[in-house]
């Protein structure tokens, strides 16, 4: 009997990682052939604005698919009205390999909402589900609950260790706008989203006036980072008025400041290679305080802009000896903007407009308490700066003493 695997998805774009969970399916489950099936209209998520057409999606696929013998391209979904309803899809390739073992395919988030799907109790009768999980502490636990559960309704369940590129095409498309996202497309579908300007590659952000440039980062944050980043902006902005510093590159370094935060650990470093970028031990081991380094190198070679804005920028996580107001500015604004709350935030907040550097050095020690009492390793930046503020009011008092002894 045949076994013919079923992997559908937007894939907008297709990547690696697609490609790479597709050929361990193959091997654990000891496939015949694999469908990728590109779908019309996802039933449970919303398209981005940027997405690729079908037929786009179509094509890549075939490119990034063209090398892996066994793994084939289905238009079956595209070629169907409304949305894609995997059932729907099932009952047409079980008429057209009746004889067939089907194996549907999904990765470990659709399968914990599996029951959520329409007639879903259909297909756990037409087919085996295959489950690409990754193993992590707490997925684990959450893929075996629903196993059982779905077993006791009947289902038939392979678990497929997924030992892929962990990325998404979110990520992806970040990255492209990005100019980083070489390792992880087939050259084939890169050279096509190149050449058919495809995800806003063939668009210039240099210099962008700032409403655009505002719909520009708001569309590359997570939904959850937006209301953060405007407040630093704004933020930002009220204090170069105070303290003299150029307003226009204080809201373009505070809306750029997380432009790569959406990017985890692995992904950072991945911007850094591509950038060229050497990094200290710190940085190789604590990935996750990478994105003010990698969103400086976006802001200067993707967005155009000065180095003032890009200083500020790459310094706004773990500050640094002797910052400009700039960059000062930045850091505090990030640290106080309206939407954080912590204790000490006000404190904070009424500092900032009356001594930025007791600001600037308030903020740094809560954060280095911070991590101290979480046991995490401290940027040595951080220490630096630190000591550097202290320095500077030993000599102050000293000044201040030598004056009072001249008088």
């Amino acid at each position: 009997m045949e076994r013919i695997g079923i992997y559908g998805g937007t894939f907008n774009p297709p990547h690696l990682g697609h490609m790479e969970a597709a050929c361990q399916a193959m091997k654990v489950l000891k496939l015949d052939r694999l469908l990728l099936i590109p779908d019309r209209i996802a039933p449970h998520k919303k398209m981005p604005a940027d997405s690729a057409s079908g037929q786009d999606r179509l094509a890549m696929l075939s490119l990034a698919a063209a090398k892996f013998p066994g793994i084939e391209v289905s238009d079956l979904e595209l070629r169907r009205n409304g949305p894609s309803y995997t059932y729907e899809t099932v009952e047409q390739l079980r008429t057209q390999y009746p004889q067939a073992e089907l194996y549907l395919l999904m990765g470990t988030d659709m399968f914990l909402c599996f029951s959520a799907w329409k007639r879903w109790e259909t297909l756990l009768k037409q087919t085996c589900l295959g489950v690409l999980y990754r193993g992590d502490p707490g997925e684990q636990q959450a893929v075996e609950q629903q196993r059982v559960a779905l077993q006791k309704k009947g289902a038939r369940i392979e678990l497929v260790k997924n030992q892929a590129i962990p990325t998404s095409s979110t990520e992806l498309r970040r990255l492209l706008v990005f100019r980083c996202a070489g390792e992880l497309l087939s050259p084939g579908v890169l050279q096509y989203i190149e050449a058919h300007g495809l995800y806003g590659t063939g668009r210039d952000y240099r210099k962008l006036p700032m409403e655009a440039l505002e719909q520009v980062v708001v569309s590359l944050l997570k939904e959850s980072r937006v209301a953060h980043v405007l407040g630093c902006r704004d933020t930002a902005v009220e204090l170069a008025k105070r303290w003299g510093a150029d307003v226009a590159d204080a809201a373009r370094a505070g809306l750029l400041h997380d432009i790569t935060k959406a990017l985890d650990g692995p992904v950072q470093l991945l911007v850094c290679r591509a950038y060229g970028v050497e990094l200290d031990e710190f940085s190789r081991e604590n990935p996750k305080t990478l994105h003010a380094l990698t969103g400086s190198l976006v802001a200067e070679r993707i967005f155009g802009e000065n180095p003032a804005v890009v200083a500020a920028i790459r310094s706004h996580t773990t500050g640094k000896p002797a910052m400009n107001p700039l960059e000062k500015i930045i850091y505090v604004a990030d640290y106080m903007e309206p939407n954080r709350d912590f204790p000490g935030v006000e404190r904070l907040r009424e500092l900032a407009f009356s001594d930025l550097d007791g600001a600037l050095r308030l903020g740094l020690e809560m954060t280095l308490d911070m991590l101290r009492r979480q046991r995490r390793e401290i940027s040595p930046a951080s220490q630096e700066a630190v000591q550097y503020l202290y320095q500077q009011d030993d000599k102050s008092a000293a000044c201040d003493r030598k004056e009072q002894e001249l008088c």
